[in-house]
């Protein structure tokens, strides 16, 4: 949104002045206007990792990490979370309102419809060695979708686009829980249309054709929950890759495939891998205190993972929804005499009771729970960020349709701080 506010900014060397427009945010940091800035100035402005840089205008999620506020479409997480399902989320995520009863009702069936994959693809999973990572297999199959969709990949088209979503967001289930499967070389479970999203999601990773599996309603509705706080997360970097790759009018199946590949780097996505990887580390919950003391210690290099966020400041809202989901998993699986999660509960209970922990607001966050989750589920690690990319396919395609939708919006071309060599004399081969 345009103001009539401005920041003035002046050259010292020439005594030149630039008046650089100000458009303001509904709530949050409004930004600064450089779009004329090199045209005006002939100067890039420099800000590696874009930490300062607002690269679009969005409706869809804010977050504040001082004050630890995530909000989707101005609906708080935490209200989503107690009172939402998965499917009403990404109702709200894709067209801006909660669903009414008849909306929720035809979205969900229109979803269901679109569960199963081209039979072709089956086929294409044969193409991976057994041992490969999941997270490789999401990257080929989700790209290879647009081999087999032709009729939905006219990004200009908005029904082209809605078909698009359904089936990205509907599909992702059954191209996860078969990389599972295929890695563990049991048979394929299909999708079931009577059952619902997570629940269903739950089925196809841990059922066998030879008997009946019920899927736990707690533990559903546990996915269920970490599908909502995992949905969509601002302007993060997988989501920019996202809008990146839809820039330049990429089909839509190439440009998750593209968020996938990002999520997949540690810095981002594999953060409750990461947790569990210490807590295997850690081995056994009587070495909880020599690691505390580690963490400590400055001059250690052993870090907690799992705890403070990089966004948030003060407190993760999402953790404490997935401290409550934890217990309630833990406790309806009865499990007691796992070292793992026995060494993550000492954890917990030393970070919000230690002033240490306290004063520098290293909290357990949603990765730290989540990761407890997947792990009492009997999820592998390797799935963990898997998972993430399933629950995020929503936020991503919410995110590219507003970026198709957007007039201002252009291919992205970063600039950069050219810091090589200059006119350099050619010198032939037989010479250097």
């Amino acid at each position: 949104m345009s103001s009539k506010k401005s920041f003035t900014l002046t050259d010292n060397q020439s005594g030149k002045s630039y008046e650089l427009p100000v458009m303001d945010a509904s709530v949050g940091p409004s930004v600064v206007d450089v779009r004329k800035f090199y045209a005006d100035t002939d100067h890039f402005t420099y800000d590696p990792g874009f930490t300062s840089t607002g690269s679009c205008e969005s409706k869809i999620s804010f977050i504040d990490g001082d004050k630890g506020i995530l909000q989707h479409r101005g609906y708080s997480i935490e209200d989503l979370a107690e009172n939402c399902d998965f499917m009403e989320v990404a109702y709200l995520l894709l067209k801006g309102e909660l669903p009414n009863i008849d909306e929720k009702a035809k979205f969900e069936t229109d979803i269901t419809m679109h569960t199963m994959v081209h039979e072709q693809l089956h086929k294409f999973y044969d193409g991976f060695r057994r041992d490969a990572h999941p997270m490789a297999i999401m990257v080929g199959v989700v790209g290879a979708l647009s081999a087999f969709y032709h009729d939905s990949l006219d990004i200009n088209d908005p029904h082209q686009r809605m078909v698009a979503s359904y089936r990205l967001i509907a599909k992702m289930p059954t191209i996860a829980a078969w990389a599972y499967k295929y890695s563990v070389g049991q048979p394929f479970m299909y999708p079931r249309n009577d059952m619902r999203y997570a629940e269903d999601f739950l089925h196809m990773m841990f059922a066998v054709p030879c008997e009946d599996y019920k899927v736990n309603p707690v533990l559903a509705k546990a996915m269920d929950r970490i599908l909502i706080l995992h949905a969509d997360h601002e302007q993060n970097a997988s989501t920019s890759t996202v809008r990146l790759a839809g820039s330049s009018g990429a089909n839509p199946f190439a440009c998750i495939a593209a968020g996938i590949a990002s999520l997949w780097g540690p810095a981002h996505g594999g953060a409750n891998e990461a947790v569990l990887n210490m807590l295997t580390e850690i081995g056994t919950p009587d070495r909880v205190g020599e690691f505390v003391a580690k963490a400590k210690d400055k001059n250690d290099p052993f870090r907690l993972m799992g705890f403070g966020h990089r966004v948030y400041k003060n407190f993760d809202p999402r953790a404490k929804i997935m401290a409550k989901t934890c217990h309630e998993v833990l406790g309806e699986l009865g499990i007691k005499d796992e070292p793992l999660l026995e060494i993550a509960m000492q954890l917990e209970k030393i970070a919000l009771e230690d002033d240490y922990f306290i004063e520098k607001k290293l909290y357990p966050n949603v990765d730290f729970y989540s990761g407890i989750i997947l792990k009492a589920m009997g999820i592998p690690t390797s799935m963990f960020t898997v998972l993430f990319a399933l629950a995020r396919t929503t936020g991503w395609i919410a995110q590219w349709n507003e970026m198709i939708e957007d007039p201002s919006q252009r291919i992205g071309r970063p600039r950069q701080l050219y810091t090589g060599e200059v006119d350099r004399d050619f010198v032939p081969l037989h010479q250097r």
